[in-house]
């Protein structure tokens, strides 16, 4: 059974045997037939889609698939936001790459400074990735020091000297005072470590004490815990953390490729009144497109100019990408956050109450346009640890079920909502919910 134009189908069948045909023989071609892991060992296996519409993927089965994912929160517009496809085409005309400078990098920039409290000056990039790296660079060069703290569960990148105790397993990291890093991949540098130390989020002590040895060049952090869970920070523990920093000499980070332009124009900085010396921001910049940004205090920033660090790529501020950033956050109207964050919060409150009416224990936590699902939870995580000690072999089932019921949801727990999430596709969503939960249940 497919979806039909109204909905998902009510009856749980949706099949996706073309998908699974495809991704089989194409990874002739291509490792597993993805182009990257964080798309594979999902149930039923990799989707292979044809187009977006607004609120929904359709996939090369024909089915019309209310999306969660959202470009793994990108799509905070949905994907085909009129607006800014016509931006995209006009820019495309003018020419694709110029290794020089176009007038659109300049108008972007002067949004995002507008608009991030941190944002004194900025470069661009072009993934998250890539400006963590720049950032711990700069931090350094500022500082003198070399170490970097970040926490369990936070992400800042697949690279070797940061891809540190992401996501252990439950039981592996050690102590929760002062936990083990570990790698998260097979031929990681061993020694890349010797720049991390890696602490429990929401610990406040814990961060003064690391902070006190006078060796830290910058601490990096989710300002809100997101790519595991959706976690807020309690209360204070950002002004201690920035106060800490102050304290002894370090530079606080924000890591918003998650929270920023979900959590609010000005990302979690704004939202919880705390600024960082540096912020990172990628993903829902420009709904979709390589673009990300490194920002922060002018004299900071200005080390690129005129501190000998070294900051470049070839497909930094692309044209054609910074054209959909200006068009997406000129689409970030403060009409935009109350209207879509209505819509998500009703997402949100209709799942916490289907699940318990269905007798099915869970934490649905977050912030409207992002939030976290977890089962098994007596109480909401306050950490890394909290979460990971969520059901997720039933979650997975769940997600399962749910997708056979033409709903897509991240199989780690996390729902992302865009501006096309609205009133008609809410009930129908919440619809699939109510029949997954029983099915499960």
């Amino acid at each position: 059974m497919r979806t039909d134009e109204n909905g998902p189908a009510a009856a749980g069948g949706l099949r996706f045997e073309k998908s699974a045909r495809q991704i089989a023989e194409n990874a002739r071609y291509i490792a597993g037939g993805v182009n990257s892991n964080f798309r594979l060992g999902m149930t039923p296996g990799p989707l292979v889609f044809e187009r977006g519409d607004g609120a929904y993927l359709i996939d090369i089965d024909g089915n019309r698939i209310i999306d969660y994912y959202c470009g793994m929160g990108a799509m905070v517009l949905g994907h085909t936001p009129a607006g800014v496809l016509d931006a995209v085409k006009r820019q495309a005309d003018q020419g694709i790459l110029y290794a020089g400078q176009a007038m659109v990098e300049y108008e972007a920039a002067k949004l995002i400074c507008e608009r991030v409290p941190s944002a004194e000056r900025l470069r661009f990039g072009s993934s998250g990735s890539e400006v963590a790296q720049a950032a711990m660079r700069l931090a350094r060069a500022a500082t003198g020091r070399r170490t970097i703290v970040k926490f369990e569960g936070h992400y800042h990148g697949w690279f070797d000297n940061i891809l540190w105790s992401a996501a252990p397993a439950p039981g592996t990291g050690g102590p929760a005072e002062a936990p083990t890093p570990l790698a998260g991949s097979n031929g990681q540098d061993p020694d890349a470590s010797s720049g991390i130390a890696v602490l429990g989020w929401n610990d406040l002590p814990a961060l003064e004490a690391r902070l006190a040895r006078g060796d830290v060049a910058a601490v990096l952090m989710e300002p809100a815990m997101c790519n595991q869970g959706a976690i807020a920070p309690a209360a204070g523990y950002l002004a201690g953390a920035l106060a800490a920093c102050r304290k002894h000499g370090t530079l606080l980070v924000f890591d918003e490729v998650i929270t920023g332009f979900r959590l609010g124009r000005g990302g979690a900085q704004e939202l919880f009144g705390v600024t960082p010396d540096l912020t990172i921001m990628a993903k829902a910049i420009a709904n979709g497109f390589p673009v990300a940004a490194i920002a922060g205090r002018a004299e900071l920033i200005d080390l690129f100019a005129s501190g000998g660090v070294l900051h470049g790529g070839t497909f930094n501020a692309q044209p054609i990408t910074l054209a959909a950033l200006v068009a997406t956050q000129n689409a970030l109207t403060p009409e935009h956050f109350a209207r879509s964050s209505a819509h998500g919060q009703r997402l949100q409150d209709g799942i916490r109450e289907i699940l318990a009416q269905e007798g099915i224990k869970a934490q649905v936590v977050g912030f409207p346009l992002m939030f976290h699902v977890a089962f098994g939870l007596d109480a909401p995580a306050r950490n890394y640890r909290d979460v990971a000690l969520s059901d997720k072999a039933t979650y997975t089932r769940f997600a399962h079920a749910l997708l056979r019921r033409g709903v897509r949801v991240l199989e780690r727990g996390a729902w992302f909502v865009s501006s096309e999430h609205d009133e008609a596709v809410v009930d129908a969503t919440l619809a699939a919910v109510q029949g997954a939960a029983r099915e499960i249940a």
